[in-house]
């Protein structure tokens, strides 16, 4: 499979985990975390990366609570980059105030804002919000269909069970163009057919195991859009890694963070700590981008062409890192991997 190397987006995605300070190892205040994330997406705009993608957590280990105003201090000081969240949880949100948001996020970046709708892999939104976790299914169902009414820029009128009715109600500010929507999918084939009922394209978080295991939901995807009559969207991923200098800083800095990251995740889910053989495993076969530019460019261009995918995010910063480390994976990802990955790919 040859794929064109100008069709596909490049993109950042921070989960907004807590660095720690360079100096003294300790960690940044969430102030100091949110300045610094600001700082890393001036970064990735001035580099030329195409995406950036900011996670919503409420959690003692990330600073990120309300992707979309970081995203708004972004507008201002970025050029280029599409402002994006990885994920919105919808689910555990009113979506008029998640439109109404994300078209001022628009408004103020000139059309570059990106709203990723997920159900949410965590579940501290639900009671912090006033929701039941009983009704997870149902209400992001609902409130996914409500949005999907919210962006036609049309008054709408709406008859809500786990949502406000509306009569004939216009939102504002209005866009200049339809609000750019995709959904998360962590593995679920509902959430796939979900995406495609609704003609929305599909981001698949891919975070642990062997990529290819994903083609039968990219399969799944392009034939339930046809069934729907729904546009079939090109898919994207994203999957967790760490760039360096050398594959051996790398690996110590993913064994260091991305394991007690992932290790913490784990023991809230029933997962094993992982262990040396399984990290390994991850690096070289499984869903870790972790070495060198050219390490980590050759296996981003192979899962690329494995699956078809025409927009491959990285995730950086998991589990913390030194603030240093943060960016030089940035930096060596713009620079460096980017490049070698369009290189790879127009040699097929």
């Amino acid at each position: 499979m040859t794929t064109n190397e100008k069709t596909i987006l490049f993109g950042l995605d921070t989960f907004g985990d807590v660095a720690y300070h360079d100096e003294t190892k300790e960690p940044l205040s969430y102030a100091e975390s949110l300045r610094m994330i600001v700082e890393e997406g001036k970064l990735a705009d001035q580099l030329g990366i195409d995406v950036i993608a900011l996670g919503e957590h409420h959690r003692k280990e990330y600073s990120i609570s309300s992707p979309d105003t970081v995203l708004a201090a972004l507008a201002t000081v970025t050029e280029k980059i599409i402002l994006g969240t990885g994920v919105t949880v919808l689910s555990s949100d009113d979506p008029v105030r998640v439109y109404e948001r994300f078209a001022t996020v628009d408004a103020l970046s000139n059309g570059r804002a990106q709203v990723m709708l997920g159900r949410g892999s965590f579940t501290e939104s639900f009671p912090l919000f006033g929701y039941d976790l009983n009704d997870y299914n149902e209400l992001f169902e609902e409130k996914i269909a409500l949005f999907n009414e919210l962006l036609t820029g049309e008054p709408v009128t709406w008859e809500g069970h786990f949502t406000q009715s509306l009569n004939n109600v216009q939102l504002y500010p209005k866009t200049e163009k339809r609000l750019d929507v995709q959904v998360g999918v962590g593995g679920s084939p509902d959430s796939i057919i979900r995406a495609a009922k609704y003609g929305f394209p599909v981001m698949l978080a891919i975070i642990g195991g062997e990529p290819a295991r994903f083609l039968p939901y990219i399969d799944l995807y392009q034939r339930a859009t046809k069934q729907f009559g729904q546009p079939t969207h090109p898919v994207g991923m994203h999957s967790h890694g760490v760039i360096a200098d050398t594959d051996e800083e790398a690996q110590e800095i993913a064994w260091q963070y991305l394991k007690k990251s992932m290790d913490k995740i784990g023991s809230e889910r029933g997962w094993a700590p992982m262990t040396r053989e399984r990290f390994a495993f991850e690096i070289s076969e499984g869903s870790y981008y972790v070495g060198s530019p050219e390490t980590v460019a050759q296996k981003i261009a192979h899962v690329i062409q494995t699956l078809g995918v025409k927009r491959f995010d990285f995730v950086y910063g998991a589990g913390g890192q030194l603030q240093k480390d943060r960016f030089r994976t940035i930096q060596l990802y713009g620079e460096k991997v980017v490049p070698r990955v369009k290189e790879l790919l127009k040699e097929g």
